[in-house]
């Protein structure tokens, strides 16, 4: 543990919350993508094997825990919640992700740190997130104005990732034995992605003015 991943973690707690104030106070899911948290929970399910085989520490299991609670969650109130489910932008949501299901599971077959089961599962799930906001992105420049809090969720889940980054340049430079490459190249994939949503979120910030994304 250091500085920067206790910043990621907090940053991803963060835009968690973000979301879920979201969904409960307004009781509505207007702007949020269906299809990137179904990716989410599909990540997290699978990069959190571990919980039945290892403990790391309370903290470590807590986080886990929580991710996957409060994926399921979501998924849960989009589909299934009689009032927020009305507010789905279906007819915007429409990123066909079993492609990122499919390209992800074949590239973890193929890259991987060991063939094990649980480690073929954890390559999986660092590629899939890479790519898990595309649909929430692409939803996003469809609909051009976004909200508050739909703002602010998309803004901390990069915070997230670019913290990271931070946190493996760290441990390159610290730990001899540091060999999480795949991280690294998905982190930077990951964070990419974003660069678009963080010029105009930066000037709308800047102008004091709603954010708007390019159609």
């Amino acid at each position: 543990m250091n500085i920067f991943r206790l910043a990621g973690d907090m940053t991803h707690l963060i835009s968690v919350l973000v979301l879920l104030l979201k969904i409960y106070a307004t009781k509505s899911c207007s702007g949020i993508s269906l299809k990137t948290q179904e990716l989410y929970a599909i990540v997290f399910l699978a990069r959190y094997l571990d919980l039945f085989t290892d403990f790391i520490s309370l903290y470590n299991t807590v986080m886990k825990l929580v991710f996957i609670g409060s994926s399921l969650a979501i998924v849960w109130c989009m589909r299934y919640h009689r009032v927020v489910r009305r507010s789905y932008d279906r007819e915007l949501d429409t990123f066909r992700y079993w492609i990122l299901v499919a390209a992800c599971s074949v590239l973890a077959l193929v890259l991987h740190e060991k063939f094990t089961l649980q480690e073929v599962f954890w390559a999986f799930s660092i590629y899939l997130e890479a790519v898990a906001i595309l649909p929430q992105l692409v939803l996003l420049q469809r609909s051009g104005n976004v909200d508050n809090l739909t703002g602010q969720y998309v803004f901390f889940l990069g915070a997230y990732r670019a913290f990271y980054i931070l946190n493996w340049i760290y441990r390159y430079l610290t730990e001899p034995h540091f060999t999480r490459w795949i991280s690294c190249v998905s982190g930077l994939v990951q964070t990419a992605l974003y660069a678009d949503f963080f010029y105009y979120y930066f000037i709308s910030w800047k102008n004091n003015a709603k954010l708007q994304l390019p159609a």
